[in-house]
């Protein structure tokens, strides 16, 4: 390792090709547009509760009034219209950079301390939190704590101007201040649908995938819900105070707030929200999942709640969220071929999944299943474990058997395997039995962003593997390539409970992918198996055992690309054509309805407002999508003729017997495996240290919270106490905790 100096480029220069000046500034234009957009959108959110914002708000409506969307069009238009614009913008630059921007990426040659990697808090309710994580929530907390002063000091102002008793002044008190926390948390659920939009573009374009950012949606929830119940709470007490409790939570108005419909929303969130805390949620998981779903009697009932014009200020999310939702359900109808399944004999199941040549994915990506043998309801999220340098056709997943699901997964893989086996005995012509899934996916990094990194530490807990499975075939078929930017010093640490797991390392043979690859790699194993103190069946990690497993050679039903990092241009003109055509239904709505006929209900106008988001995904998106899926259809006939059968397929995971021992020998030559301990990470990464020197090191982590936390835990610890010639080590998380 240490012939590899500290001073070269993280990134070769070998093979990248420089951006054009054109793009480049077209690129810069674009993302300096965006951060003055945002900039200006955080500020007008900021200054709301003053009275200068409040000022310009009024100013603003002054100007706006008489136009054809009214009230309502003019507030979507300063509160929502941002975060939409923004969404079409990066559109634009993720269609120009294209899918190899990480090579075009500069990097200097000195490391330094990131604040997108670099933990400053390992233990707590929020988890591993790094420095710019952190940052983000103390802005929050000044919001909300601002927001609170400025509309307190008002509230104050306008009762003390009244005649009024000190009972009274302290039921006006408590409703007004209902009412501005109402206000803030209505600002705190423009951002809170965000994150969970799966294939968000928005996600995509800042290079967070969706189950890093699940963990932000998580945060918003809870002040979300925190400010919406002290909003009700404040005004039953007020009521109560009054005496009219009863009739006021009962009074659904034509004309102002809706209260009834407001209780109904707040008793939908507090539902999600109760049943999403960490004890009930790992109590049982499908009470958390299916109360979820109340999110639609949530943001259908705050409509009514609020009408159309006060909705619209957190429309945006909400409406590039159903964007996704819906391209997610069109995805997921489709029935997609199990090409081959495997029990292991560690209690593992190996699934290959057919898809079209086109699905463009990364290393680092995961997907949701669905099996409608075992339910037709859960949905279940799973690393890949397989490079798309693996094979056109297919990728592949790894899932340990925990849970129902998994275990009458494998019973079914063993049952038809056997059935099969059988039949094939009887009847040697009859046709192979089939496994069909449902798949949402791929999600992942825009880029990635493992190459970005010449020297790589995988911390891995049991199944977690899986995912680093996938980022060494893709290291490897980059280097039998000659592609730049890859990594020089790989360490996996993989911690396991019993030995029976570590045929893992086996389901893919490095050797065959890249014949010796040590002369350009250096790769090196440190496994953990924390319940054994000596070698159950020989020392090594290749252990003989028999494995169910039953193929199906067939790639007609292959996954959707709808959503995941699909195609930029049809995704774009997704988003955009639902947009105008929102517009568009906005604007007759208003012209041939609303104005005609003097509609002024609230809830009712909540209603229409709500019926024209839909209705343009449907119509206007619904239209994308069907020319999206005929292209999708065409462009598969014609890989399907340049390649016919499956067999064409690379599946790089078997070799002959000869390579295979030979593969074997060579991983138990770089393989340390220790029996009864587990990984010592002070004395890791001070071995790290001492060997790479001064170098950036990425260290991506994937196992459960205490592994992430002790991982984290060590590298703030080295990077605060670093020396000037030790390395930088950059934390990335790539569990999936919901």
């Amino acid at each position: 390792m240490d012939e590899y100096s500290a001073q070269e480029p993280l990134l070769s220069s070998q093979g990248v090709k420089k951006t054009p000046f054109f793009i480049s500034s077209v690129k810069w234009i674009l993302k300096t547009l965006m951060w003055v957009i945002f900039m200006a959108w955080v500020a007008i959110i900021f200054f709301y509760p003053s009275k200068f914002g409040n000022e310009l708000f009024e100013k603003w409506i002054r100007a706006t009034d008489g136009t054809l969307f009214g009230l309502s069009g003019s507030l979507f238009l300063l509160m929502s219209g941002p975060i939409l614009l923004i969404a079409f913008l990066a559109i634009t630059h993720l269609i120009i950079s294209g899918e190899e921007e990480f090579q075009q990426k500069k990097r200097s040659k000195y490391p330094r301390v990131r604040l997108w990697t670099f933990p400053v808090i390992v233990d707590g309710p929020f988890g591993v939190v790094t420095a710019a994580e952190f940052i983000g929530i103390l802005l929050f907390i000044v919001y909300v704590v601002w927001a609170i002063y400025s509309y307190t000091l008002q509230n104050i102002s306008i009762i003390s101007a009244w005649q009024l008793t000190f009972r009274e002044k302290s039921i006006w008190l408590l409703e007004l201040t209902g009412l501005r926390l109402g206000v803030i948390g209505l600002f705190c659920l423009a951002f809170l649908f965000l994150p969970i939009a799966r294939g968000s573009v928005l996600l995509r374009l800042v290079d967070i995938p969706f189950e890093h950012a699940t963990k932000y949606h998580v945060w918003l929830g809870h002040l979300t819900m925190l400010l919406f119940t002290l909003h009700g709470l404040f005004y039953v007490i007020g009521w109560g105070m009054r005496g009219n409790l009863y009739h006021e939570i009962l009074e659904w108005k034509d004309v102002g707030i809706a209260n009834l419909a407001g209780v109904i929303s707040l008793l939908a969130g507090l539902l999600m929200w109760v049943t999403s805390l960490p004890g009930v949620r790992k109590w049982s998981f499908e009470l958390f999942f299916y109360t979820h779903q109340l999110y639609v009697v949530f943001v259908l009932f705050l409509a009514f709640h609020v009408g159309d014009f006060i909705f619209s200020m957190a429309a945006g999310g909400i409406f590039l969220f159903m964007l996704d939702r819906f391209l997610r359900f069109c995805q997921s109808r489709r029935t997609v071929e199990v090409v081959s399944a495997k029990c292991l004999p560690c209690g593992t199941v190996e699934l290959v999944l057919s898809k079209p040549g086109n699905l463009r994915y990364n290393a680092l990506s995961f997907v949701f299943l669905q099996i409608r043998e075992l339910s037709w309801l859960q949905w279940h999220p799973f690393s890949v474990s397989s490079s798309p340098l693996d094979g056109k056709y297919h990728l592949s997943i790894l899932i340990k058997v925990l849970g129902k699901w998994t275990a009458k997964l494998r019973e079914n893989i063993k049952n038809i395997s056997a059935a099969e086996a059988a039949d094939l005995q009887e009847q040697p012509t009859q046709p192979n039995a089939k496994i069909t899934a449902c798949v949402e996916g791929p999600y992942g990094h825009e880029v990635p962003y493992h190459l970005m990194y010449e020297n790589l530490i995988l911390v891995a807990g049991g199944i977690g593997i899986s995912p680093f499975l996938a980022i060494l075939s893709d290291v490897l078929h980059r280097i039998n390539e000659g592609r730049s930017c890859l990594p020089k010093n790989i360490l996996v640490v993989w911690a396991v409970k019993k030995s029976n797991e570590l045929p893992l390392l086996s389901t893919i043979n490095m050797e065959s992918i890249c014949p010796y690859f040590s002369n350009t790699l250096n790769l090196e194993f440190q496994i953990y198996v924390t319940r054994e103190t000596d070698p159950q069946l020989e020392e090594g990690v290749a252990h003989k055992a028999k494995s169910s497993s039953l193929c199906t050679a067939s790639k007609e039903c292959g996954m959707s690309v709808l959503v995941g990092t699909g195609d930029n241009i049809w995704s774009g003109l997704y988003v955009i054509a639902s947009t105008v055509g929102f517009v568009i239904l906005l604007g007759f709505l208003d012209l041939f309805y609303i104005n005609p006929y003097g509609i002024q209900l609230w809830w009712y106008k909540g209603l229409l407002f709500m019926a024209c988001m839909a209705a343009s995904i449907l119509i206007f998106g619904g239209c994308i999508v069907v020319l999206w899926h005929l292209w999708e259809r065409k462009t598969s006939a014609r890989d399907k003729s340049e390649e016919n059968g499956i067999k064409a397929d690379k599946m790089p995971r078997n070799g002959d017997a000869e390579d295979k021992n030979l593969y074997e020998e060579n991983l138990a030559r770089s393989t340390m495996v220790h029996y009864g301990s587990r990984p010592d990470f002070k004395d890791i990464f001070g071995y790290v240290s001492k060997r790479w020197g001064l170098v950036d090191v990425g260290v991506l982590v994937c196992g459960p919270p205490t592994l992430q936390s002790s991982v984290a835990r060590e590298i703030r610890s080295q990077n605060l106490r670093r020396e000037s010639h030790s390395p930088v080590f950059h934390f990335h998380s790539h569990s999936f905790d919901l």
